[in-house]
C-alpha cells in the first residue's frame, strides 16, 4: 500500500494554521531551538535510516551507570519469551539497601514500536520514582517492527510480565502491587497488556500508567489531522509506524484490541488508569477517547491534557514548568495507587 496515496484518499477534517492549538511559550522556545530536524516525519523510505540513527545515538547506559555509585541495584535477565518466540531481555533495577518486597513498575519504552530500547528509559525512572517511592522497575526490551510485526512486541511484554510475577521472590517484588506503564508506543503496549492480562487471566496489574499512549492504528482523529506537519510525532510518522507494526493487517476491520487498544469494545474490569497527553499533539483525541471509554465502562481513569504540550514535551524540555507539573502529577497518582493497595 502506498502511504502517500492512502493518506490522501482518507476522508477527515483538514486543519489550517489557524486551527492548531498554540504551544506553551516555554515549550515553543525549546522546540524552536532544536531546529526543524526534530519534526522530520518518519516515512517508509527513511524508516531504516531512522532506526540505524536511533540505535547509534540513543543513550544506552551500562549496568554500572544505572547503579549510580551504589544507589541502585541493576541487572539484566534473559527470560523465556512467548511460545515459538525468542527469549526476552528484562532490565531490573531497584533502590539499594531497601529490604522487603517492593511494588513494581513494569515499564515499556517508547519509540513508535520501531525504535527505542529498555536501557535508555531507566535513568529517568530511577531518578524520578524508584528511590522516592521505594519502587522496583523492570524495563522490557521487546522486539521492534518491521523486523518483528504484531503480535511480537505485546507477546514479549506479556511473557516478561508472567515471568516477573512467577519469580517475584527472586526479584524482591510484591506480585500483588504491579503497575504497567509506558510512554507513546510503550503506553499503547501497556494498555494492550492490561487487556491481555484480563482476558487471559494473567497477572493482574493494580494500575496502568499511559503517557501519550499510541492507541489507534486508524490515525483519523481530528487531532491527527490538526497537528499534521506540526507535532514532533505527526500523522505521517504515526501511519508509518502502524504500517510497520501491522504489515498486511494494517487497516483490517477486525484488528484485535491487543494490537490497537482503541479497537477494544469492552474496557470493563481494567485496573485504574492514568492517561496524559498534550493539547497540541497528534495522539490527543485517542487518549481522551480512551479515558472516556473507561469511564463509560464503569472504570477509573485520571486524565490530564497539558495545555500547549507537544508529543514528548517533557523529554525535549525537562526543565519547563509544564514538564515539572506533569512529572509531579504522575508521581502523585503512583503514590496514591501504591498506598491504596499496601
Amino acid at each position: 500500500m502506498d502511504l502517500a496515496d492512502d493518506m490522501a484518499s482518507e476522508p477527515g477534517p483538514v486543519a489550517t494554521g489557524r486551527d492548531v492549538p498554540p504551544f506553551d511559550p516555554e515549550l515553543a522556545a525549546v522546540l524552536a531551538g532544536l531546529g526543524s530536524a526534530v519534526r522530520e516525519p518518519v516515512t517508509p523510505e527513511n524508516l531504516a535510516a531512522r532506526q540505524e540513527r536511533d540505535a547509534a545515538v540513543r543513550p544506552r547506559p551500562t549496568l554500572r551507570e544505572l547503579r549510580a555509585g551504589g544507589r541502585f541495584e541493576a541487572r539484566e535477565l534473559r527470560v523465556p519469551g512467548p511460545p515459538g518466540g525468542p527469549d526476552v531481555t528484562l532490565v531490573s533495577a531497584r533502590p539499594a539497601g531497601v529490604t522487603g518486597p517492593l511494588p513494581l513498575l513494569y515499564y515499556l519504552h517508547g519509540g513508535g514500536m520501531i525504535t527505542g530500547n529498555a536501557w535508555s528509559v531507566l535513568p529517568r525512572l530511577l531518578r524520578e520514582w524508584a528511590a522516592a517511592l521505594e519502587l522496583a522497575v523492570v524495563s522490557v526490551d521487546y522486539r521492534l517492527a518491521p523486523t518483528a510485526r504484531y503480535p511480537a512486541a505485546v507477546e514479549d511484554c506479556y511473557a516478561g510480565l508472567v515471568w516477573a510475577a512467577e519469580h517475584a521472590a527472586e526479584l524482591g517484588i510484591d506480585a500483588g502491587r504491579v503497575v504497567v506503564g509506558g510512554k507513546s508506543a510503550g503506553g499503547g503496549l501497556a494498555a494492550a497488556l492490561a487487556l491481555l492480562a484480563r482476558d487471559r487471566g494473567g497477572p493482574a496489574p493494580i494500575g496502568q500508567l499511559l503517557l501519550s499512549p499510541m492507541l489507534d492504528d486508524r490515525t483519523d482523529t481530528f487531532s491527527s489531522h490538526q497537528m499534521a506537519g506540526v507535532d514532533t510525532w505527526d500523522r505521517t510518522s504515526n501511519t508509518t509506524a502502524w504500517q510497520a507494526l501491522l504489515g498486511e493487517c494494517y487497516g483490517a476491520a477486525d484488528l484485535p484490541p491487543y494490537a490497537a487498544p482503541a479497537r477494544a469494545t469492552d474496557l470493563s474490569r481494567l485496573p485504574p488508569a492514568y492517561l496524559e497527553v498534550g493539547s497540541a499533539e497528534t495522539l490527543r483525541d485517542e487518549a481522551v477517547a480512551y479515558a472516556q471509554a473507561i469511564w463509560q465502562a464503569g472504570g477509573r481513569a485520571e486524565l490530564h491534557v497539558w495545555p500547549g504540550a507537544f508529543h514528548g514535551f517533557d523529554t525535549f524540555a525537562p526543565r519547563a514548568a509544564l514538564s515539572q507539573e506533569a512529572r509531579e502529577a504522575r508521581t502523585r497518582w503512583l503514590r496514591r495507587i501504591l498506598t491504596r493497595t499496601r
